[in-house]
């Protein structure tokens, strides 16, 4: 993986699992609750909490307590926090019916969707990543 070639440590298993699993939680439902979904999921089959937090956290480049609050989410961390939980986070905004996208596409979906702020997550997600990536 490109990042681990400039040094930066990254566990690929879990990185794989989590993209793998993360949208378990649309056998539930379609909406933005199958983050929620998929983490119960998740934590009902004895998963490990790191792929529970993927899952939980991979939606809309993470959302902030006030965001959480207004979907009635019970008080959590619901914004990718480790490497981990961004690649799967980040990789999941690129991809859009089995095409790589540009991150342009989904930040101005989410701007024409009325949502700005997720739509700025995003973005600084893609800087985060590109400047690890060395691009």
């Amino acid at each position: 993986m490109k990042i681990q070639s400039r040094g930066i440590e990254v566990d690929l298993k879990l990185v794989e699992v989590g993209a793998l699993l993360h949208d378990i939680g649309r056998s539930k439902t379609h909406s933005v609750n199958h983050g929620i979904a998929g983490a119960q999921i998740a934590q009902s089959a004895g998963m490990p909490e790191s792929v529970v937090r993927i899952i939980k956290r991979h939606v809309g480049g993470g959302f902030t307590p006030e965001e959480a609050e207004r979907f009635g989410w019970p008080k959590d961390v619901y914004a990718p926090t480790t490497l981990e939980e961004k690649i799967v986070s980040y990789s999941d905004k690129r991809i859009e019916q089995l095409k790589t996208v540009p991150i342009e596409v989904e930040i101005q979906k989410l701007q024409a969707e009325g949502h700005g702020e997720a739509a700025e997550r995003v973005r600084k997600l893609h800087e985060e990543i590109s400047k690890l990536l060395g691009d």
